[in-house]
Protein backbone atom coordinates (compact mmCIF):
# COMPACT_ATOMS: atom_id res chain seq x y z
CA UNK A 1 0.00 0.00 0.00
CA UNK A 2 0.90 3.92 -0.60
CA UNK A 3 1.64 5.88 2.58
CA UNK A 4 -1.77 7.76 1.50
CA UNK A 5 -3.92 4.55 1.40
CA UNK A 6 -2.23 3.55 4.91
CA UNK A 7 -3.31 6.43 6.24
CA UNK A 8 -6.64 7.03 4.64
CA UNK A 9 -5.58 10.67 3.23
CA UNK A 10 -6.42 11.23 -0.36
CA UNK A 11 -3.80 10.54 -2.86
CA UNK A 12 -1.80 13.52 -3.90
CA UNK A 13 -0.95 14.12 -7.57
CA UNK A 14 0.80 16.33 -9.37
CA UNK A 15 1.01 16.96 -13.10
CA UNK A 16 4.85 17.42 -14.70
CA UNK A 17 4.10 19.39 -18.37
CA UNK A 18 1.13 21.86 -18.52
CA UNK A 19 0.96 22.00 -22.86
CA UNK A 20 -2.09 20.82 -24.41
CA UNK A 21 -2.58 17.64 -23.73
CA UNK A 22 -0.79 17.90 -19.71
CA UNK A 23 -3.71 20.38 -19.68
CA UNK A 24 -6.16 17.83 -19.86
CA UNK A 25 -4.54 15.82 -17.38
CA UNK A 26 -4.86 18.75 -15.01
CA UNK A 27 -8.54 18.80 -15.63
CA UNK A 28 -9.24 15.35 -15.18
CA UNK A 29 -7.52 15.18 -11.92
CA UNK A 30 -9.34 17.76 -10.43
CA UNK A 31 -12.61 16.07 -11.24
CA UNK A 32 -11.19 13.19 -9.15
CA UNK A 33 -11.89 14.92 -5.51
CA UNK A 34 -14.94 12.45 -5.23
CA UNK A 35 -12.65 9.76 -5.85
CA UNK A 36 -10.27 10.74 -3.05
CA UNK A 37 -7.99 12.33 -5.28
CA UNK A 38 -6.17 15.71 -4.86
CA UNK A 39 -4.38 17.93 -7.60
CA UNK A 40 -1.56 19.03 -5.42
CA UNK A 41 0.77 20.67 -7.93
CA UNK A 42 2.33 21.13 -11.36
CA UNK A 43 5.99 21.53 -13.07
CA UNK A 44 6.12 24.17 -15.37
CA UNK A 45 9.16 26.48 -16.94
CA UNK A 46 7.00 28.34 -18.65
CA UNK A 47 6.08 31.41 -16.57
CA UNK A 48 2.90 32.26 -18.40
CA UNK A 49 2.27 28.99 -18.67
CA UNK A 50 3.06 28.13 -15.01
CA UNK A 51 0.81 31.23 -14.02
CA UNK A 52 -2.41 30.59 -15.83
CA UNK A 53 -2.21 27.19 -14.68
CA UNK A 54 -1.64 28.30 -10.48
CA UNK A 55 -4.53 30.90 -11.23
CA UNK A 56 -6.92 28.39 -12.36
CA UNK A 57 -6.40 25.45 -10.55
CA UNK A 58 -5.41 27.16 -6.77
CA UNK A 59 -1.99 25.34 -7.05
CA UNK A 60 1.48 25.58 -6.72
CA UNK A 61 3.32 25.34 -9.78
CA UNK A 62 6.96 25.03 -10.11
CA UNK A 63 9.92 25.31 -12.49
CA UNK A 64 11.40 22.35 -11.98
CA UNK A 65 10.96 18.81 -10.72
CA UNK A 66 13.73 19.78 -8.34
CA UNK A 67 11.75 22.39 -7.15
CA UNK A 68 8.77 20.79 -6.31
CA UNK A 69 10.86 17.77 -4.73
CA UNK A 70 12.34 20.71 -2.02
CA UNK A 71 9.13 21.45 -1.22
CA UNK A 72 7.95 18.55 -0.28
CA UNK A 73 4.64 18.17 -1.18
CA UNK A 74 4.04 14.85 -0.08
CA UNK A 75 3.10 13.46 -4.00
CA UNK A 76 1.98 9.85 -4.06
CA UNK A 77 1.93 10.32 -7.99
CA UNK A 78 2.50 12.24 -11.36
CA UNK A 79 1.88 12.57 -14.53
CA UNK A 80 4.41 13.25 -17.00
CA UNK A 81 3.68 14.98 -19.72
CA UNK A 82 6.78 16.89 -21.28
CA UNK A 83 8.13 16.72 -24.48
CA UNK A 84 9.56 12.95 -25.33
CA UNK A 85 13.06 13.84 -25.00
CA UNK A 86 12.47 15.42 -21.46
CA UNK A 87 10.57 11.75 -20.37
CA UNK A 88 13.75 9.78 -18.91
CA UNK A 89 14.84 12.79 -17.28
CA UNK A 90 11.62 14.02 -15.49
CA UNK A 91 10.14 10.65 -14.65
CA UNK A 92 13.57 8.80 -13.54
CA UNK A 93 13.88 11.98 -10.69
CA UNK A 94 10.42 11.34 -9.75
CA UNK A 95 10.44 7.86 -9.56
CA UNK A 96 14.09 7.87 -7.83
CA UNK A 97 11.98 10.23 -4.94
CA UNK A 98 9.48 7.28 -4.55
CA UNK A 99 6.63 8.34 -7.02
CA UNK A 100 4.48 6.84 -8.71
CA UNK A 101 4.74 8.01 -12.52
CA UNK A 102 1.96 7.73 -15.63
CA UNK A 103 4.43 8.66 -18.61
CA UNK A 104 2.69 9.97 -21.51
CA UNK A 105 3.46 8.15 -25.02
CA UNK A 106 6.12 6.96 -25.97
CA UNK A 107 7.55 5.67 -22.75
CA UNK A 108 10.94 7.02 -23.69
CA UNK A 109 12.61 8.45 -26.77
CA UNK A 110 15.11 6.20 -27.09
CA UNK A 111 15.15 1.96 -25.70
CA UNK A 112 18.12 2.44 -23.37
CA UNK A 113 16.20 5.07 -21.56
CA UNK A 114 12.74 3.11 -21.34
CA UNK A 115 14.77 0.74 -20.27
CA UNK A 116 16.55 2.44 -17.37
CA UNK A 117 13.33 3.75 -16.06
CA UNK A 118 11.32 0.47 -15.85
CA UNK A 119 15.25 -0.51 -13.69
CA UNK A 120 14.09 3.02 -11.39
CA UNK A 121 10.83 1.82 -10.93
CA UNK A 122 11.11 -1.55 -10.03
CA UNK A 123 13.87 -0.55 -7.84
CA UNK A 124 11.93 1.54 -5.49
CA UNK A 125 9.32 -0.65 -5.74
CA UNK A 126 7.12 2.13 -8.34
CA UNK A 127 4.11 2.02 -10.26
CA UNK A 128 5.22 2.83 -13.69
CA UNK A 129 2.51 3.19 -16.70
CA UNK A 130 2.91 4.38 -20.70
CA UNK A 131 0.19 6.27 -21.49
CA UNK A 132 -1.44 4.38 -24.07
CA UNK A 133 -4.83 6.06 -24.08
CA UNK A 134 -5.96 4.47 -26.96
CA UNK A 135 -6.58 1.04 -24.43
CA UNK A 136 -8.57 2.84 -22.41
CA UNK A 137 -11.07 3.76 -25.60
CA UNK A 138 -13.68 2.23 -24.09
CA UNK A 139 -14.63 0.71 -28.15
CA UNK A 140 -11.12 -0.77 -27.96
CA UNK A 141 -11.56 -2.09 -24.15
CA UNK A 142 -14.65 -4.02 -25.61
CA UNK A 143 -13.24 -5.62 -28.34
CA UNK A 144 -9.73 -6.83 -27.04
CA UNK A 145 -12.01 -8.69 -24.77
CA UNK A 146 -14.00 -10.33 -27.29
CA UNK A 147 -11.11 -10.97 -29.79
CA UNK A 148 -10.59 -14.14 -31.37
CA UNK A 149 -7.57 -14.82 -33.89
CA UNK A 150 -7.08 -11.58 -35.81
CA UNK A 151 -4.95 -12.05 -38.61
CA UNK A 152 -4.77 -8.60 -41.00
CA UNK A 153 -5.33 -5.63 -39.65
CA UNK A 154 -5.48 -1.17 -41.00
CA UNK A 155 -4.72 1.02 -39.05
CA UNK A 156 -5.79 5.04 -40.43
CA UNK A 157 -4.47 7.81 -38.15
CA UNK A 158 -4.64 11.62 -39.75
CA UNK A 159 -4.59 14.46 -38.26
CA UNK A 160 -4.88 18.03 -39.61
CA UNK A 161 -1.22 19.71 -39.00
CA UNK A 162 -0.34 21.51 -35.55
CA UNK A 163 2.77 23.02 -34.75
CA UNK A 164 2.29 20.35 -31.18
CA UNK A 165 4.83 17.29 -30.59
CA UNK A 166 7.16 18.37 -33.01
CA UNK A 167 10.20 17.32 -31.27
CA UNK A 168 9.45 13.31 -32.32
CA UNK A 169 7.87 12.06 -35.93
CA UNK A 170 4.69 11.15 -37.30
CA UNK A 171 5.73 7.50 -35.66
CA UNK A 172 5.64 8.54 -32.15
CA UNK A 173 3.47 11.34 -32.56
CA UNK A 174 0.43 9.30 -33.88
CA UNK A 175 1.25 5.98 -35.01
CA UNK A 176 2.52 4.42 -31.51
CA UNK A 177 -1.31 4.42 -30.61
CA UNK A 178 -1.86 1.98 -33.31
CA UNK A 179 1.10 0.34 -33.11
CA UNK A 180 0.56 -0.52 -29.04
CA UNK A 181 -3.35 -1.50 -29.94
CA UNK A 182 -2.49 -4.08 -32.74
CA UNK A 183 0.84 -5.35 -30.40
CA UNK A 184 -2.16 -5.84 -27.93
CA UNK A 185 -4.54 -8.35 -29.97
CA UNK A 186 -2.13 -9.98 -32.23
CA UNK A 187 -0.25 -11.25 -29.05
CA UNK A 188 2.42 -12.61 -31.28
CA UNK A 189 6.60 -11.51 -31.96
CA UNK A 190 7.38 -8.95 -34.98
CA UNK A 191 9.08 -11.06 -37.75
CA UNK A 192 9.40 -8.28 -40.37
CA UNK A 193 8.78 -4.55 -40.69
CA UNK A 194 8.71 -2.04 -44.03
CA UNK A 195 8.26 1.48 -43.88
CA UNK A 196 8.32 4.66 -46.19
CA UNK A 197 7.84 7.93 -44.60
CA UNK A 198 8.34 11.65 -45.76
CA UNK A 199 9.09 15.29 -44.15
CA UNK A 200 6.21 17.20 -45.41
CA UNK A 201 6.04 20.22 -43.58
CA UNK A 202 8.39 19.47 -40.33
CA UNK A 203 11.97 18.60 -39.90
CA UNK A 204 10.90 15.09 -39.08
CA UNK A 205 8.78 12.44 -40.95
CA UNK A 206 4.75 14.05 -41.07
CA UNK A 207 3.41 10.90 -42.84
CA UNK A 208 4.05 6.98 -43.02
CA UNK A 209 3.09 3.75 -44.11
CA UNK A 210 4.30 0.71 -42.30
CA UNK A 211 3.85 -2.95 -42.89
CA UNK A 212 4.30 -5.50 -40.14
CA UNK A 213 4.21 -8.99 -40.05
CA UNK A 214 4.05 -11.31 -37.10
CA UNK A 215 5.18 -14.62 -36.65
CA UNK A 216 2.09 -16.10 -36.02
CA UNK A 217 1.02 -15.07 -39.42
CA UNK A 218 -0.70 -11.91 -38.85
CA UNK A 219 0.01 -8.80 -40.84
CA UNK A 220 -0.59 -4.97 -40.17
CA UNK A 221 -0.52 -2.28 -42.26
CA UNK A 222 -0.18 1.54 -40.54
CA UNK A 223 -0.73 4.92 -42.02
CA UNK A 224 -0.30 8.26 -39.89
CA UNK A 225 -0.16 11.71 -41.05
CA UNK A 226 -0.11 14.83 -39.49
CA UNK A 227 -0.86 16.87 -42.47
CA UNK A 228 -4.05 15.77 -43.42
CA UNK A 229 -6.92 17.76 -44.40
CA UNK A 230 -9.13 15.76 -42.32
CA UNK A 231 -9.04 13.73 -39.41
CA UNK A 232 -9.16 9.67 -39.43
CA UNK A 233 -9.24 7.46 -35.99
CA UNK A 234 -9.90 4.21 -37.04
CA UNK A 235 -8.51 0.74 -36.86
CA UNK A 236 -10.55 -2.52 -38.69
CA UNK A 237 -9.31 -5.80 -39.09
CA UNK A 238 -10.11 -9.51 -40.24
CA UNK A 239 -10.23 -12.17 -37.98
CA UNK A 240 -11.98 -16.28 -39.53
CA UNK A 241 -15.90 -15.39 -40.68
CA UNK A 242 -15.45 -11.85 -39.46
CA UNK A 243 -14.77 -7.93 -39.76
CA UNK A 244 -14.10 -5.27 -37.35
CA UNK A 245 -14.39 -2.30 -37.41
CA UNK A 246 -13.69 0.35 -34.53
CA UNK A 247 -14.06 4.05 -34.70
CA UNK A 248 -11.76 5.69 -31.91
CA UNK A 249 -13.12 8.76 -32.50
CA UNK A 250 -16.93 8.06 -32.10
CA UNK A 251 -15.85 5.29 -30.13
CA UNK A 252 -18.69 2.70 -31.11
CA UNK A 253 -17.77 -0.43 -33.22
CA UNK A 254 -19.37 -2.32 -36.48
CA UNK A 255 -19.04 -6.29 -36.31
CA UNK A 256 -19.79 -8.07 -39.64
CA UNK A 257 -19.95 -11.98 -39.28
CA UNK A 258 -20.60 -14.86 -42.01
CA UNK A 259 -22.30 -17.29 -40.83
CA UNK A 260 -21.25 -21.49 -41.23
CA UNK A 261 -22.25 -22.34 -44.96
CA UNK A 262 -22.58 -19.06 -46.83
CA UNK A 263 -22.11 -18.86 -49.81
CA UNK A 264 -22.32 -15.87 -52.27
CA UNK A 265 -23.70 -16.81 -55.51
CA UNK A 266 -26.58 -18.48 -53.20
CA UNK A 267 -26.83 -15.31 -51.14
CA UNK A 268 -27.02 -13.04 -54.40
CA UNK A 269 -29.52 -15.49 -56.03
CA UNK A 270 -31.63 -15.16 -52.62
CA UNK A 271 -32.41 -11.32 -53.66
CA UNK A 272 -29.95 -9.05 -52.10
CA UNK A 273 -29.95 -6.60 -55.34
CA UNK A 274 -28.85 -4.48 -52.82
CA UNK A 275 -25.28 -5.98 -52.63
CA UNK A 276 -22.84 -6.01 -49.63
CA UNK A 277 -24.07 -2.57 -48.58
CA UNK A 278 -27.83 -3.49 -48.38
CA UNK A 279 -26.89 -6.86 -46.44
CA UNK A 280 -26.86 -10.48 -47.65
CA UNK A 281 -29.09 -13.40 -46.34
CA UNK A 282 -25.50 -15.30 -44.38
CA UNK A 283 -24.02 -11.85 -42.93
CA UNK A 284 -24.99 -10.18 -40.36
CA UNK A 285 -24.43 -7.02 -38.84
CA UNK A 286 -24.17 -6.07 -35.52
CA UNK A 287 -22.78 -3.08 -33.15
CA UNK A 288 -21.78 -4.50 -29.79
CA UNK A 289 -22.62 -2.02 -26.98
CA UNK A 290 -19.39 0.16 -25.44
CA UNK A 291 -19.74 1.81 -22.35
CA UNK A 292 -18.99 5.82 -22.59
CA UNK A 293 -16.30 6.68 -21.05
CA UNK A 294 -13.65 9.74 -21.86
CA UNK A 295 -10.71 6.97 -22.69
CA UNK A 296 -8.02 9.66 -20.11
CA UNK A 297 -10.36 9.36 -17.43
CA UNK A 298 -10.75 5.99 -17.65
CA UNK A 299 -6.68 5.63 -17.57
CA UNK A 300 -5.90 7.92 -14.95
CA UNK A 301 -8.68 6.46 -12.58
CA UNK A 302 -7.11 2.91 -13.82
CA UNK A 303 -3.52 4.82 -13.15
CA UNK A 304 -4.86 5.83 -9.51
CA UNK A 305 -6.51 2.37 -9.06
CA UNK A 306 -3.13 0.71 -9.47
CA UNK A 307 -0.90 3.25 -7.20
CA UNK A 308 -3.57 2.33 -4.66
CA UNK A 309 -3.55 -1.24 -4.94
CA UNK A 310 -0.08 -1.99 -5.79
CA UNK A 311 -1.24 -3.92 -8.78
CA UNK A 312 0.50 -3.50 -12.52
CA UNK A 313 -1.63 -1.29 -14.30
CA UNK A 314 -3.68 -2.43 -17.53
CA UNK A 315 -0.79 -1.16 -19.77
CA UNK A 316 2.48 -1.83 -18.25
CA UNK A 317 5.42 -0.16 -18.12
CA UNK A 318 7.17 -2.99 -20.46
CA UNK A 319 4.13 -2.87 -22.71
CA UNK A 320 5.12 0.49 -23.34
CA UNK A 321 8.66 -0.56 -24.13
CA UNK A 322 7.53 -2.99 -26.63
CA UNK A 323 5.77 -0.21 -28.99
CA UNK A 324 8.64 1.62 -28.33
CA UNK A 325 10.82 -1.23 -29.76
CA UNK A 326 8.25 -1.52 -32.75
CA UNK A 327 8.38 2.35 -33.38
CA UNK A 328 12.11 2.42 -33.55
CA UNK A 329 12.72 -0.08 -35.60
CA UNK A 330 9.70 1.69 -38.09
CA UNK A 331 12.12 4.24 -38.15
CA UNK A 332 15.44 2.18 -38.65
CA UNK A 333 13.66 1.10 -42.15
CA UNK A 334 12.24 4.30 -42.97
CA UNK A 335 15.68 5.23 -43.10
CA UNK A 336 16.74 2.51 -44.57
CA UNK A 337 13.96 3.23 -47.33
CA UNK A 338 15.17 6.61 -47.99
CA UNK A 339 18.77 5.88 -48.54
CA UNK A 340 17.68 3.25 -51.13
CA UNK A 341 15.28 5.78 -52.60
CA UNK A 342 17.73 8.54 -52.41
CA UNK A 343 15.67 10.42 -50.05
CA UNK A 344 18.08 10.75 -47.37
CA UNK A 345 18.40 14.51 -47.68
CA UNK A 346 14.93 14.82 -47.23
CA UNK A 347 14.87 12.93 -44.12
CA UNK A 348 17.60 14.25 -42.09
Amino acid sequence: MTEAAQAGRPLRVAVAGTGSFGRNHLRVYSEMADQGVTLAAAIEPNAERAAEVAAKYGIPVFGSVDEALVADLKLDAASVAVPTVFHHAVASQLLSAGIDCLVEKPLAAKLVEADDLIAIAERHGRILQPGHLERFNPAVVTMEAAKKKPMFFEAHRLSIFTPRALDVDVVLDLMIHDLDVVLAFAASPVREVRAVGLPILSSKVDIANVRVEFESGCVANFTASRVSTERVRKLRYFEPRQYVSIDYARRDVLVIQVDEGFNLESAMAAGAAGGFQEGLPGLSFSKPAVAPGEPLRLELEAFVQAVRSRQQPRVTARQGREALALALEIQHQMEAHAERAGLSALTQ
